[in-house]
């Protein structure tokens, strides 16, 4: 049977956005941070992968396919708190988190929770993607519980948006990448479930390590105090 039109255009119109981020991302990296173009090229990856979430989750309730419905809820909220974060500088000073913002981190975690519990418990429920499910139901747990714990307990660390908006987008390249393998990669090596973490295995490695450039990098400097005199 074959898909209705507007499936196959809601298709084209994910592939179109996901080949949209794949290219901004790199662009952003590139560019000064928090400059005009940094800006510019973000706004169009957050947005196309808002783009691309909301497609990939229409497509994975129309065939449908619980594991990636679920997935693709963890996946945008990575972008969208890297997004938002900057939005919170001042929660260190008493800023108030607006509802938007909690309603998607619980969210997040609850879908996250039922991921991962799926994979543990009912594997055949999310196409017996056991490691997978429990791998992005705990990544998601934890991207989520750690915006619930910054927004009950204020961070006193001043660049904490900095490092949670480099991170989580980070975390949304990934999960972007997963995508791009699972679909090209995947048919050409039948790796099982090696293909869906494998990018995670990579990255977040690499965003630990940048995260660990960037705060040795804003660590007050030392200063010599002034030789005493005889």
């Amino acid at each position: 049977m074959q898909d209705p039109l507007w499936i196959k255009s809601l298709l084209g119109v994910h592939i179109a956005a996901g080949s949209t981020a794949f290219v901004m991302a790199p662009l952003a990296l590139i560019a000064a941070k928090g400059g005009k173009a940094h800006r510019r090229w973000g706004k169009i990856y957050f947005w196309s992968m808002t783009v691309v979430a909301a497609t990939a989750l229409v497509l994975s309730l129309y065939r449908p396919v619980l594991f990636l419905a679920l997935v693709a809820v963890f996946s945008f909220y990575a972008a969208f708190s890297a997004y938002r974060v900057l939005f919170h500088k001042n929660l260190p000073r008493g800023q108030k988190v607006t509802w938007p913002d909690w309603s998607a981190a619980v969210f997040t975690f609850g879908t996250s929770l039922s991921l991962a519990l799926l994979g543990a418990v009912r594997p055949m429920l999310v196409q017996d993607l056991r490691i997978p499910a429990i791998v992005f139901g705990l990544i998601g747990m934890r991207l989520a519980g750690k915006s619930i714990w910054q927004f009950l307990h204020p961070p006193k660390e001043k660049m904490f948006w900095w490092y949670g908006h480099l991170g989580n987008m980070l975390a949304s390249y990934i999960a972007a990448w997963t995508a791009f393998s699972v679909v090209t990669i995947g048919r050409l090596v039948h790796g099982g479930w090696v293909i869906w973490v494998l990018p995670t295995a990579i990255g977040v490695p690499a965003i630990v390590l940048t995260t660990a450039y960037y705060k040795k990098k804003f660590a007050p400097r030392k200063t010599v105090g002034a030789a005493s005199t005889a």
